[in-house]
Formats: C-alpha cells, structure tokens, sequence
C-alpha cells in the first residue's frame, strides 16, 4: 500500500464529511460523496457506487441524525443508520478495505455520572439513539478490522449547530437560555479530522485499530456552560451581542423535543489517547478557536 491511503468518504456535505475533506485533501487520495451523489435511502444505487470505486479506507459520516424526526420515523432511521451501513461495512470487507463508521454518544442511556467507557452497556432510549447502536453492532459484525467511532455534541463551520444558534440569538436578543442540566462535551470538526487521521493513518496496518472508539474533545460541560462560553469568547473576539450572560432552564422546560435525550453522554478518550499516545484538547480551546477563526467573519 501505497503511503497516501485512498479514502472514501461518504456524507461529504455534511458538518463532518466537510472538515475531512478540507483537512485530508492534501494529505490522502480522497473521493467525497454526498447525499445527492450518494443516498444511503438507495441501497442499488449507492452498491453499484461503491462497488466500482477502489478505495482503501471508508469513513461514513453520513446519517439520519434529526432525533425528534427519527422518532416518528423509525423505518426510515433505521434503513439509513442501521441497514445501509452494514451493507457498506460489506462492502469493505469484500473489498479489504477499512470502514470507519461514525455513531453517537446517544447510544447511551445517560444514567452513568462519570465518562463512558467503549466496553459499557450501549442502552438508548430514543429511536435514533437505537438506530444508530443497531448500526454499530451490524458494522462490527460485517468485518473483524472495522471501528465504530463515537462522537458528542459535534460543532464546525459546515453546517449550523448549538454553538451557531446560540450566538446568533445573542446577536438578536437581550435574553439567551440554555438547557443547564444535560452533559456531554463539545467536539470540533478539525479536531475530529485530526484524532482521525492518526486512527486511520495507522489503522490501515494495525489491526488494534477496531471495534468501539471514543472521539472527543477532553471536559465537559453542560449546554448552558457551553453556550456562556461561546458568549464570553465572542465577546472578547470583539463580536457585538446584546446578549451577554445565558440564562438557565431545565430539559423538562423544553416541551417541543419528542425524543428523549440522554441527561450524561460524556464519552471517555481514555482509549484513544493509550492507543495513539495522543491527548485532545480541552473544550474550551476548540470552541475559542471556532469562535475567533469562524464567528468573527460572519
């Protein structure tokens, strides 16, 4: 093999598949497809894609990832997070290719109160979070030297999210609140693309590389300390907000959410870092960087 792998990256418009195309298309050979190329809903279509393109690792960033929608829609949740990306870890394994597929710290319950580790019990409680949890187990059950990547709470310039929502409602309003009693940890893109790289990198020859990890920045911290800071970052960046401080409410106030969510979904990084030797950075670091790089150019 070659010392530039060849990557597919499939869900290459959304928030992540964006960042690992823009972060790896000077270091990989790297092919991008994205919903419309690529509709994981088309299982013929996206076979006779896949089936003809040589490749040596596959990363699928794509996904049904509206948790309320996947509520009400559990036959389309569970083709597009389950079903399809089995037939893509197929694929891989027919081909000897690595698949990388990305879930979600909302395979957890949320009833732990210290990070959770890959080897826990995976028990969520909202049809996505099931859907996704249905489409590690199929993932990991298609090929020996496929990996499960876990994330939480993933923010980036490519597509809006809390951190984008958050500070244009700042921008507007004199009022801002968020949820103060739901954990987990925000997670950059580029920090993602990063952490990534060294998995795929050496995972491509090292069959340590496999089953469940845990990406994610290091901290954590609740949706009302989350959006406080992206304030108090704005703010020193010099960005004009009427809104300066953010308000407390509880996840039982938000009476338009259908699914459940899980109140902690911290996910421990303790893995990677023994694997790589590698530790992320804090939380806080990545949304100031976001905030400076991204927020002040809007």
């Amino acid at each position: 093999m070659g010392a530039k792998p060849r990557i597919v990256t499939v869900g290459a418009g959304g928030r992540l598949g964006s960042a690992l195309m823009r972060a790896y298309r000077d270091r990989f050979t790297i092919i991008g497809f994205d919903h419309a190329q690529l509709d994981l809903g088309d299982q013929a279509r996206f076979r006779d894609v896949i089936g003809t393109t040589d490749f040596d690792v596959m990363i699928n960033c794509a996904a049904l990832t509206n948790v309320d929608y996947c509520e009400t829609h559990r036959e389309e949740a569970f083709l597009v997070n389950a079903e399809a990306p089995r037939v893509l870890a197929e694929i891989c394994e027919k081909k000897g290719a690595r698949f990388v597929h990305v879930s979600t710290d909302y395979v957890f319950d949320g009833k732990k109160k210290e990070p959770y580790l890959e080897e826990d019990s995976a028990e969520p409680i909202s049809v996505y979070g099931e859907s996704k949890r249905e489409g590690e187990k199929l993932v990991l059950a298609a090929g020996r030297s496929h990996l499960v990547v876990r994330l939480s709470w993933v923010f980036g310039p490519d597509r809006p999210s809390f951190i984008d929502g958050v500070l244009k409602s700042a921008r507007e309003k004199d009022h801002v609140e968020a949820v103060a009693d739901k954990f987990s940890t925000p997670t950059y893109t580029r920090d993602v693309a990063e952490m990534l790289q060294n998995v795929v990198v050496a995972g491509v020859a090292d069959p340590g590389y496999d089953g469940i990890l845990h990406l994610a920045n290091a901290g954590s911290c609740s949706w009302q300390e989350y959006a406080q800071w992206a304030l108090d970052c704005a703010h020193a960046a010099g960005i004009p907000l009427k809104a300066r401080t953010v308000g407390a409410i509880s996840l039982n106030d938000i009476k338009n959410f259908i699914a459940k969510r899980p109140v902690y979904s911290v996910l421990s990084t303790e893995k990677y870092q023994r694997l790589t030797g590698k530790s992320p950075r804090d939380w806080r670091d990545a949304v100031s960087e976001y905030v400076q790089e991204v927020q002040t150019k809007l």
